[in-house]
């Protein structure tokens, strides 16, 4: 794999949403419609976007100075978090570029960029990098291009305004008969994680953030588990870290060892973090974040610390120091 050399900007973006030694422990909180669902009771429509903002307002604040970066949204939270001060101007920020859910049918599914926001507003809004989700299955054919077309669009974008790309690739079944959740489709994750790792890896983004390859439903070997982080690694063109994917915090300290063990470098932690607290009463749930979501997150970034791969064995920087006028052509 040729090694690829990060701009200024990239690296210091990457430096700033990473840990000292360059890990990622990154508390991810960009939840939109699915965050909706998980408040009690559920917000009257008229009611509902200043019942996300006060949720998002509660946690940010308690949790972001435990990781090395958070990751918001644009429409609930990275600008008002930002604006009423409850988001630190040393934590880390990154901010996603797409529209929530999906277009197409459940076995063609196709992402989009949220209407009236891209790469050139969340630069100009101070944040380190951007996140595209992309829901992506690489056999899906012209759905599988027409994905791979948006990645390099935005991956282009950040490059004309010198900011990272986390991408983030969401798998599915392009089979109506085989549920994401059967045991049929758990055979398989293993390498179509592999193969999505390869192909959108290829396009250009500086981080790759990939669902856990095995699912521990199915297969609780954990040297299965190294093997298959360990083959994400050797095809990936780029470093990776590993999302939580909506599995038990329980569940998700055994995966993210195995992980960094197998080459990741690091994790962007979203559910398995806080999700319990979300039902609860404002009172409640700041209590209950305070005492166990911060240990929690604590705990997951002393696993990575001591296990992960730094993203810096994949990046050098760019050479300026042996140019006096590296800035005439930056």
């Amino acid at each position: 794999m040729a090694e690829k050399v990060l701009s200024v900007g990239k690296f210091r973006g990457l430096s700033a949403t990473s840990s000292a030694d360059k890990i990622f422990t990154i508390l991810a909180f960009d939840h939109r419609q699915s965050f909706l669902r998980m408040l009690k009771p559920t917000p009257k429509e008229d009611e509902e976007y200043q019942a996300v903002v006060n949720a998002k307002s509660d946690l940010v604040p308690i949790l972001s100075p435990y990781g090395s970066a958070i990751l918001l949204d644009p429409v609930y939270s990275a600008a008002q978090m930002i604006i009423s001060a409850r988001l630190p101007g040393d934590i880390g920020l990154l901010v996603s570029v797409e529209a929530s859910g999906y277009t197409g049918d459940n076995t063609g599914r196709v992402s989009t960029i949220l209407e009236n926001w891209g790469v050139e507003k969340i630069k100009r809004m101070g944040a380190n990098a951007v996140k595209l989700l992309i829901y992506y299955h690489p056999h899906a054919g012209k759905v599988a291009e027409q994905q791979e077309q948006l990645v390099s669009k935005v991956v282009e974008d950040c490059r004309k305004h010198d900011i990272p790309l986390f991408l983030e690739a969401v798998s599915y079944s392009i089979d109506p008969t085989i549920d994401k959740k059967s045991e049929e489709f758990a055979a398989g994750h293993p390498d179509l994680v592999v193969e999505t790792a390869k192909r959108i890896g290829a396009l250009g983004p500086e981080i790759l953030k990939l669902e856990f390859p095995v699912d521990p439903d199915y297969d609780s070997d954990e040297s299965h588990w190294l093997e298959a982080c360990q083959a994400v690694s050797e095809a990936s063109p780029a470093p990776w870290a590993v999302l939580t994917g909506g599995v038990t915090y329980d569940v998700f300290v055994e995966q993210l060892e195995i992980a960094c063990k197998g080459g990741a470098s690091g994790f962007l932690a979203g559910r398995a973090v806080w999700q319990e607290s979300m039902p609860m009463s404002r009172g409640e749930r700041r209590d209950w974040l305070e005492n166990v979501a911060v240990q929690r997150l604590q705990n997951l970034a002393a696993i990575a610390e001591d296990f992960a791969r730094p993203w810096t064995d994949f990046y050098p920087p760019q050479n300026v120091t042996d140019y006096e006028n590296w800035y005439a052509s930056y």
